[in-house]
């Protein structure tokens, strides 16, 4: 069963030609689109777009059900260190496909370890972790390709100090990193200390990551059928050889966030989810769409400035904190409202105070039906007001779907920087600041970035309150 893409409300039959998209702007993109459509399967065939090749890894697949098997037979805790694309695929899926209240089920519910993403470096947190797992029943997995993300690799020091305090030789039967297969730091201590590794295929970046390792060992650890997501994958991938921009919902979502944006003032996107175990999919969307489409150059080396801002919302939660600003602020977004069409549970409501209207209208009727009842609201009054907002409908969360919603809006964005003419696959941004990072603690080689931060304009007191 495949996912909808529904963009009735993003068109201006809809919402106006102010505020919504005509068939006419569409059609005057499709030369243009079938280039670029042709354009990626040329780079796809020469091996240039790795991302494209990931649902088809049946051998890597094999190697981690087998490693993943051991963990779980092995260890009480898994414990994922990394940052960015490193860990929100892997947190997306989680929250996505397993129960809400995972690590604090008894084991014999749970059957699978318990799971941890430390993906920020705040000391309390990490001070914390030893409060609730026992070391020598944990396993650690370190990722980054690059093996020199500082982040990381602080991590790695303060665990490998409670591991030899406490496991000595023992401790890398306890580690396991997924990084590059040939450069960097993780790749020489793994290959010289015999510790296991999994590969980060050459050409995937982190926000691209979550369909190789990264996402896919984790996921499989704790019972996630990684064999059923990749296949999810393929069939969006089929989906989207099509050329037809009217048949390609990666490509059509991408031409109307384009147009929105450039034509009609829409520069921030809003991804909103009517389910909490699809809140996870908007938190790793932002930073895919941010980190792609925010560049300062384009491909021609000119100055130009664009992105999308992505913003995060869980319906209904913020009904009562966003909505009214999307409703009656600036019509400046796109809302994507994204939801299933079938929870694994029901829950009915209770016949109570039948004398009280305002309780007893709810009787008979199920949370289920409530939650649709308040999508359906919500889209309803965005498309009163003429503000554009289009959905994405899962048959039900699973596997299968959560393969195709990843692969789709991976392709879309590839495709949206193709549009915008900039290089969706690099980040130079996020390495500028990395960068004076190195040089405020010494590494070696970047002295001039400390002497810049130090030789920068002095704050001025007055403007410190």
């Amino acid at each position: 069963m495949k996912i909808k893409y529904n963009f009735n409300n993003l068109m201006s039959d809809n919402i106006g030609e102010g505020s919504g998209v005509s068939e006419e702007e569409i059609d005057s993109l499709s030369g243009r689109c079938k280039e670029i459509d042709s354009n990626l399967k040329k780079m796809r065939k020469e091996g240039k777009i790795h991302f494209f090749d990931l649902p088809y890894q049946e051998n890597v697949v094999k190697d981690i059900k087998d490693y993943a098997g051991t963990v779980a037979d092995k260890f009480e805790n898994l414990v994922i260190l990394g940052i960015g694309g490193s860990a929100l695929g892997g947190i997306a899926l989680h929250k996505a496909l397993n129960h809400p209240y995972y690590n604090i089920l008894s084991k014999d519910k749970r059957k699978t370890p318990r799971i941890f993403f430390l993906d920020n470096i705040d000391p309390d947190t990490h001070s914390a972790i030893f409060d609730i797992i026992d070391v020598r029943t944990s396993c650690f997995t370190f990722i980054s390709k690059s093996g020199s993300t500082a982040e990381t690799n602080a991590q790695f020091l303060i665990f490998m100090g409670k591991l030899k305090e406490i496991l000595g030789n023992e401790l890398k039967d306890h580690i396991v990193f997924i990084t590059d297969k040939e450069k960097g730091n993780f790749r020489k201590i793994a290959d010289d200390e015999g510790i296991k590794s999994f590969i980060i295929p050459d050409g995937v970046g982190g926000r691209f990551s979550v369909l190789t390792p990264v996402g896919l060992l984790p996921a499989a650890v704790v019972g996630i059928d990684i064999e059923k997501l990749l296949e999810g994958a393929a069939l969006m991938d089929k989906i989207c050889e099509k050329q037809n921009i009217w048949e390609n919902p990666a490509y059509m979502n991408a031409v109307l966030h384009y147009i929105l944006d450039t034509k009609k003032g829409k520069n921030i996107s809003v991804m909103m989810s009517y389910s909490d175990a699809l809140f996870g999919i908007a938190d790793w969307y932002r930073q895919l769409w941010a980190e792609s489409l925010g560049k300062k150059y384009s491909t021609d080396g000119e100055i130009v400035h664009v992105g999308q801002t992505p913003v995060k919302a869980l319906g209904v939660t913020d009904q009562h904190s966003q909505l009214q600003l999307y409703n009656e602020g600036p019509n400046d977004k796109i809302i994507t409202l994204l939801g299933t069409e079938k929870f694994n549970s029901e829950i009915m409501l209770g016949s109570f105070y039948q004398n009280i209207e305002g309780i007893s209208y709810l009787s008979g009727h199920s949370l289920n039906e409530l939650l649709f009842a308040e999508l359906t609201a919500t889209e309803t009054a965005l498309t009163k007001n003429n503000r554009p907002n289009c959905s994405i409908i899962l048959p039900e969360i699973n596997e299968l779907a959560l393969g195709q919603i990843f692969f789709m809006l991976e392709v879309q964005t590839a495709f949206s920087g193709c549009l915008y003419n900039i290089n969706p696959f690099d980040q130079p941004g996020v390495e500028m600041g990395k960068q004076f990072a190195y040089g405020l603690l010494g590494r070696k080689g970047f002295g001039d970035k400390k002497a810049e931060i130090e030789n920068r304009k002095k704050k001025n007191e007055k403007y410190i309150i």
